[in-house]
C-alpha cells in the first residue's frame, strides 16, 4: 500500500492566516458602503463581517484580527469605509468611530459565546452570540454618537434607529453562516 504524504501547517501559521483573512473580510465588507440621508453614519457590511470573524475565529483570535485592522486603518490603509471623509487616526474620532472601537470587544464576545457545542444548543448559542456582538457594536456607535451630539435621541436617530431593520438580515445571515462553520474552522485553529 502506498502512504499519501501529508504536509500540515504549525498552528501557528493556521493562525497568522486566519486573522490576516479576518482583516481582509472585514476591510472589504467596509468597500459596501451605502451613505443614508440625515446621518453621518453609513450602512456597510462591517458589523455582519465582525460577528463572522468573531464567531469563526474564537475570542482571542477574533478580537486580534479586528486590532489589526484598526491598527492598519488608524495608519492610513485605505481598510475603513470611503465614504465617510475622515482618513488614518482621526477616523477612531468621527461618527463612526464608535462602532470601529467596538469591533475588537464585539468579535470577542461573539466568538466567546458561540462556542462548539451539541447541534441542538448551537443554534442558541450562535444566536446569542450574534446578537451580544451586534449590541457591542451599536452600544459603542451610540455612545461615540452621544459624546458628539450631547444629545442621546439625537445619537439613536443618527446611529441605531437607521440600522435596525438591516440588522435583522444580518443577524439571519450570520446564524446561517456560522452554524455549518463554526466547529470546523476552530478544529483547525
Amino acid at each position: 500500500m502506498e502512504r499519501a504524504l501529508t504536509v500540515e501547517r504549525p498552528i501557528a501559521v493556521n493562525r497568522v492566516v486566519a486573522v490576516t483573512l479576518g482583516v481582509a473580510l472585514v476591510a472589504a465588507a467596509a468597500q459596501v458602503s451605502v451613505p443614508l440621508p440625515g446621518t453621518p453614519v453609513p450602512m456597510t457590511l462591517q458589523p455582519l463581517a465582525v460577528l463572522l470573524v468573531g464567531g469563526l475565529l474564537g475570542s482571542r483570535l477574533g478580537a486580534a484580527s479586528l486590532l489589526l485592522y484598526l491598527a492598519l486603518g488608524a495608519a492610513g490603509l485605505p481598510v475603513f469605509t470611503p465614504t465617510v471623509p475622515l482618513f488614518g487616526v482621526a477616523r477612531l474620532f468621527g461618527p463612526t468611530g464608535g462602532y470601529l472601537l467596538a469591533y475588537p470587544v464585539a468579535a470577542f464576545a461573539t466568538g466567546a459565546i458561540v462556542r462548539t457545542g451539541t447541534d441542538g444548543r448551537r443554534w442558541g448559542r450562535i444566536a446569542l452570540g450574534v446578537l451580544a456582538g451586534l449590541a457591542v457594536i451599536h452600544l459603542g456607535g451610540l455612545a461615540q454618537l452621544l459624546i458628539l451630539t450631547g444629545d442621546l435621541s439625537v445619537a439613536a436617530r443618527f446611529g441605531t434607529l437607521p440600522f435596525l431593520l438591516g440588522d435583522l438580515g444580518k443577524l439571519a445571515i450570520a446564524v446561517l453562516a456560522l452554524k455549518h462553520t463554526v466547529t470546523p474552522l476552530r478544529a483547525r485553529l
